[in-house]
This record gives C-alpha cells, structure tokens and sequence, in this order.
C-alpha cells in the first residue's frame, strides 16, 4: 500500500507521530502519537488547506510517499458505523475515543478511516508506537506547491 503525507520541510522525516500527541487530532487525544497520512496527494493537500485561514498561501511543504507492506492487517472504520455528527468541527470525543482505544491497545499497526473532508476517500492512521512501524518506508520526498485558488477568495464580480 501506498500512502501520503504533506509535511513542511523541518518536519520531513518526522514520522514520530508528536505533531498529533501534542494538539490531538480527530482521531486521537492529546499524549496518544499518531501519523496521519492519505491515500492520495489531494487529500493531502485538502488536509492542509482545510486547517489554514483564506489568503495564506501555504509554503515550504513536502509531498512524502510512504510505503507499507500489503502483508500488514489494517484495521477500518467504516462511516455506516458511526454517529451522524463524526465530521463535525471541531472534532468530536467520540472519534477520539475510538482512535485513542485502539492505538493505546496496540494491536494493529494502520487504522483505515473515513476522511471527513472527501465522502469515499479514507486517511490511514499509523501508531508509531507499533512493534511493525519500521516497516513503513519513506520511498520519496518532494517540492510540493499548493494552488493559489485553494486560498485566495476570488474577487466580487
């Protein structure tokens, strides 16, 4: 399987999960290590422009392809399964919950979920704490420049 993840250049082989453990994300709490990666580019890109204000423009950010191995069991969360209310914003505690659970139980390296940006496209969740997580492989790193129009309110015909 091939995942990807937009970092900006400091972080780019930071794969540590501290980013999530430090604010908590939808799908984790704060002091549980998370990746959070996509199955593709532009959901990587939508991640990033959702969580950045009009106007600013997104600089210095890095497209990371990772690499897992098709013999590792991911674990999925299916959005028929949970509450009408799980893409809300600000995240839900019931998400982080779910995700805090199974991370700390540590059974399963990858968690497959929903993406709350995009309906049919999913984010893989890692724990970097997993016994299998040095089998995940960075196989490219790459200058990664965000559309203008993602950012910029269009001007009032």
């Amino acid at each position: 399987m091939i995942v990807y993840r937009l970092a900006r250049s400091r972080f780019k082989n930071d794969l540590s999960g501290k980013g999530a453990e430090m604010a908590g994300g939808r799908w984790n709490n704060i002091g549980i290590p998370v990746l959070y990666t996509a199955e593709s580019r532009a959901l990587c890109a939508l991640e990033i422009a959702v969580h950045t204000p009009l106007n600013v423009i997104p600089a210095d950010y890095l497209m990371i392809t990772i690499h897992l191995p098709d013999s590792i069991a991911i674990k999925q969360i299916n959005a028929k399964d949970l509450p009408a209310d799980w893409k809300s914003f600000p995240e839900t505690k019931f998400t982080q919950r779910i995700g805090s659970g199974f991370f700390t139980e540590g059974k399963y390296l990858a968690l497959k979920v929903p993406s709350a940006i995009i309906n049919g496209d999913h984010n893989i969740l890692f724990n970097p704490l997993h016994k299998d997580f040095h089998l995940l492989k960075v196989t490219s790193v790459e200058p990664f420049e965000f559309d203008q129009r993602l950012f910029v309110k269009p001007a009032e015909a």
